[in-house]
């Protein structure tokens, strides 16, 4: 509302100050019309705020890059602390633990595809256009026994599960 009184205001004063005196420099004008009103230092005012969220800005980019650091951190540990668990339960054959604010269990894993020659694949197993397998195909059929040159199962890995509710 005050910058719109003020911008109001000042071209109201400015073009009476023109009318008065047509022949006045530009310079002058603008010098004389400052004076006479407060839209200037509504203006630096707002460039003052923009420059502040600025900094904000630019001081919160970088603490999100600390926290994205941080996040990563954490998640790899807790992956690491995973695998630990799921290692140690299956070579001791805990199938599952149970604790008063979780529940983890080991379960058996699903074989996934590896492709060990792509020349070998059966032209089947490629779409069309430019080459590309279509691998969701490709481990169908070998999950329902098949035999196909260049791809095979791997062997399935146990995953762990852990439940908190």
């Amino acid at each position: 509302m005050n910058l719109e009184f003020a911008a109001i205001h000042y071209r109201a004063i400015r073009d009476r100050v023109r009318a008065t005196d047509p022949q006045i420099d530009e310079e002058t004008l603008a010098d004389t019309v400052e004076g006479l009103t407060n839209l200037h230092e509504i203006v630096q005012a707002i460039i003052r705020s923009a420059l502040v969220d600025q900094a904000l800005a630019s001081g919160l980019k970088c603490r999100i890059a600390d926290m994205q650091d941080r996040l990563e951190r954490l998640e790899d540990r807790a992956s690491k602390r995973r695998q630990i668990a799921k290692d140690v339960m299956v070579d001791l054959d805990l199938k599952k633990l149970t604790a008063p604010d979780f529940t983890a269990s080991i379960r058996p894993g699903i074989p996934s595809l590896m492709v060990i020659d792509e020349d070998a694949v059966p032209k089947t197993y490629w779409e069309p256009g430019e080459p590309r397998l279509r691998r969701q195909v490709l481990a169908h059929d070998l999950k329902q026994g098949e035999e196909v040159a260049g791809a095979a199962l791997s062997p399935p890995q146990p995953f762990l599960t852990v439940r908190t509710r």
